[in-house]
């Protein structure tokens, strides 16, 4: 039985980590992400979320399973498919977002900093554990954390594992937008619905800038025109531009645009 599945909603796929209370990150969830995001990177979603069944999101690594007597190779090829997991979900050309109630730990939380977007029910609570067994977190949390809030709140928040919640987690720019825990699937879907309607072909540009800022601003400017110049001619931008210059040259509400991702 698969502890991580990948469905869909038309437009909208979903990775759903299926194994709850704790949905631990252990060899099989590993093997299912990958499986997943094979699934969803072959599709012709418009968006994707991630979201979890039952009251935590992810307690991150199932440390208590892991073998001592396994050498240093197995565990780093264990973490090199947990990173290629993760960094296939930031490669995907569409928008992800993340639905995180509960706890969110270690392997846990760096999989929703792999989403663009992560919203978060009020009671969620994200923490990096490693520090505590004399590791570093493994997935890339350090480094995002760091371009987000700054190299200070990385360094607090993975050296002192103390438990970050969602309203601190949102004032530090590593969420979007925190909600009632009730409200949380409906606000998550409903964004999820909203952006696989918008301009996905904007989107992914937006993304790969994104990335390329990591290597500084320049390296960004450097591939602005190859990824956006082309925009110019989808059917998305042919259809909205001369409406909304014609609301904007008039002063008329900006009318809805129906975009087609090409």
């Amino acid at each position: 039985m698969n502890v991580i599945r990948f469905e869909r909603d038309g437009d909208v796929g979903a990775i759903v980590l299926g194994n709850p209370p704790e949905n631990w990150l252990d060899r099989q969830f590993a093997d299912d992400l990958t499986e997943a995001v094979r699934q969803a990177g072959e599709s012709d979603i418009r968006a994707l979320l991630i979201r979890a069944e039952g009251p935590n999101f992810s307690l991150g690594g199932a440390a208590f399973d892991w073998n001592p007597a396994e050498d240093r190779h197995w565990f780093r090829t264990f973490v090199g498919d947990v990173n290629s997991a993760y960094r296939a979900i930031e490669a995907l050309p569409v928008p992800v977002i993340a639905a995180v109630r509960g706890n969110a730990m270690g392997g846990g939380f760096e999989l929703t900093l792999a989403a663009d977007l992560i919203i978060a029910s009020q009671t969620a609570v994200f923490t990096c554990v490693e520090a505590t067994t004399g590791m570093v977190p493994l997935a890339g949390a350090v480094q995002r954390i760091a371009a987000a809030a700054g190299p200070y709140h990385a360094a607090r928040i993975t050296m002192l594992p103390q438990p970050v919640t969602a309203i601190e987690a949102a004032g530090l720019n590593l969420i979007a937008e925190v909600v009632a825990d009730e409200e949380l699937d409906r606000t998550a879907a409903e964004l999820a619905r909203r952006m696989a309607a918008g301009p996905t072909r904007a989107y992914a540009a937006i993304k790969a800038l994104v990335k390329a800022h990591a290597g500084g601003v320049a390296a960004a400017d450097a591939l602005m025109p190859d990824l956006t110049m082309h925009l110019y001619e989808t059917a998305d931008a042919v259809n909205s531009i001369p409406l909304i210059g014609k609301a904007l040259a008039t002063g008329a509400p900006l009318p809805d645009v129906e975009f087609v991702g090409s």
